[in-house]
């Protein structure tokens, strides 16, 4: 088998980050992604820094599996060939700016008059109405305007979050309604618009854990410094050569916590005797528990709060995190030759199918490398095809330097 999506065509016109792993991830199970690119340097993310043999890496980890065609969308004949691709897809998925992908001819009407049951997919920033939806959008500016920046200042100064977790984050929003939309066709018959924003999924994936004090409409928490810069930074506490993460938030964590430290009189301490007491004693809770963890190595507090059951972890860098055992008995971690990057590591997708897995990804491909196939699949012949490759309209797959 080659994964529970196989037999479903994607067409993809999307770029950078959130569209790009939306369609790898439909890709990873099993889908067929067709990427169309420009002629004239393909998705921009093939030219950012990390470079080898061409590729940079964000091209690399965001568009293995997928076929390359290269059309100018800007050219009558560019555009009716990728219409001809998308009557023979059952996705198609853009992330151009709300209104872009009308003026290029490829709205949702135009699609949909060669495929109608297509399951048409837009991706956006701010959203698809209202004065922000034409507005220019970057990753840290959704997590300044949904409150993410906010959460992790604690109520201090406003910080982003160090890694683009917005667009990956509506990345895997969009292949989950992606497949939730295929699977409704397969009931109704009748294709659907999908429509994913950031602004959107940043906003519901903070609701389920930190905006608690504004649930309850007429009991909402007013703004508190001190409240908001509890957040979750107890989690993280520095040891005498290191750091690791230490969660001890019910009872019997809590009193593992105090046995492993050595602290029995935590356990008649009225501030901490409660979950909801601790809740209210935070401040006190954290300063306590870092001043005991500071006496001895990260090494030495694992192997205690383990043998109390106590919940804890090391805090990985980078360059140790895929050296890990744990990451190592997972499999996570897949090594491949790419023709022309060499020996690149990445990561496999993370959800696991027991009677369809997926084989192994293929890597990304050179920009336009499979134009010519891909056409020839749509009917077009040999003749036509040097005639569009000629005129500029589409390429075959460029030399990449060394």
């Amino acid at each position: 088998m080659s994964g529970p999506l196989q037999g479903f065509r994607v067409i993809d016109l999307t770029t950078m980050i959130s569209g790009p792993l939306a369609t790898m991830t439909l890709a990873d199970q099993g889908a067929e992604v067709i990427k169309i690119e420009h002629p004239d340097g393909g998705d921009l993310s093939r030219q950012v820094a990390g470079r080898r043999g061409g590729f940079s890496a964000s091209f690399l980890n965001n568009n293995r599996g997928k076929k390359s065609v290269t059309l100018n969308l800007k050219h009558e004949r560019g555009l009716e060939a990728a219409l001809r691709l998308c009557a023979t897809a059952d996705v198609f998925v853009q992330n151009f700016r709300p209104g872009v992908i009308d003026r290029i001819g490829l709205g949702e009407a135009a699609v949909r008059a060669v495929r109608p049951d297509i399951i048409y997919t837009s991706i956006a920033g701010f959203g698809f109405e209202g004065d922000w939806a034409r507005k220019p959008v970057y990753d840290p500016l959704i997590q300044a305007l949904s409150g993410l920046a906010s959460v992790q200042g604690g109520g201090a100064r406003p910080r982003l979050v160090r890694t683009i977790l917005p667009d990956k984050l509506t990345g895997i929003q969009t292949a989950q309604a992606i497949t939730a939309a295929l699977l409704a066709r397969a009931s109704t018959g009748e294709g659907s618009h999908v429509q994913v924003s950031m602004l959107d999924t940043v906003l519901a994936f903070l609701w389920s854990s930190d905006m608690a004090g504004h649930t309850f409409v007429g009991d909402e928490v007013p703004p508190d410094k001190a409240a908001d810069a509890q957040s979750f930074v107890e989690l993280i506490y520095q040891t005498a050569d290191g750091w690791m993460a230490v969660s001890a938030h019910t009872d019997s964590t809590w009193a593992g916590l105090a046995a492993a430290l050595n602290r029995p009189d935590w356990l008649e301490d009225p501030r901490f005797a409660t979950v909801a007491a601790r809740e209210e004693n935070k401040p006190a809770r954290l300063e306590l528990t870092q001043a005991e963890l500071l006496k001895d190595t990260t090494e030495n507090w694992m192997q205690r709060l383990s043998a109390h059951d106590v919940p804890c972890a090391p805090v990985l860098t980078r360059d140790q995190v895929y050296r890990h055992p744990q990451v190592a008995a997972n499999g996570i971690i897949l090594e491949q030759d790419h023709p022309q990057a060499g020996p690149i590591r990445q990561t496999r997708a993370p959800a696991r199918f027991s009677t369809t897995p997926p084989g192994a990804p293929r890597p990304a491909r050179r920009l336009g490398e499979d134009t010519r196939d891909v056409l020839a699949q749509a009917g077009y012949d040999a003749q036509t095809i040097n005639r569009l490759i000629a005129d500029g309209i589409a390429t075959d797959a460029q030399d990449m330097p060394e």
